[in-house]
C-alpha cells in the first residue's frame, strides 16, 4: 500500500507551462548528442552547432551559453 511518504514528483510536474518550440528541439538534439557520445561541454556545443541548432538568440552555443541556457530553463 502506497502512503503519502512514499510519494515523489518529477521536476517536469510542477512546471507552469508546456515546453516551446525551441525547449522541445533543444531535448531532441541533446538526448541525439548523448546518444552518439558527446559528453562534455565542448563536443556537445559543437554537436549542436553542427546540426544547426543554435541558441535562443541565434548565436552558436559555447559551453558558456549552454550553461547560461541550462540555468535559465532549470529555474
Amino acid at each position: 500500500m502506497n502512503t503519502t511518504a512514499s510519494l515523489y514528483h518529477v521536476a517536469l510536474q510542477t512546471r507552469d507551462h508546456e515546453p516551446t518550440s525551441f525547449e522541445n528541439l533543444l531535448a531532441d538534439s541533446i538526448e541525439r548528442a548523448f546518444a552518439q557520445g558527446f559528453y562534455d561541454l565542448e563536443s556537445l556545443t559543437a554537436y549542436l552547432n553542427s546540426t544547426g541548432s543554435a541558441c535562443a538568440d541565434g548565436k552558436a552555443w559555447t559551453p558558456e551559453s549552454f550553461q547560461q541556457e541550462m540555468a535559465k530553463l532549470g529555474r
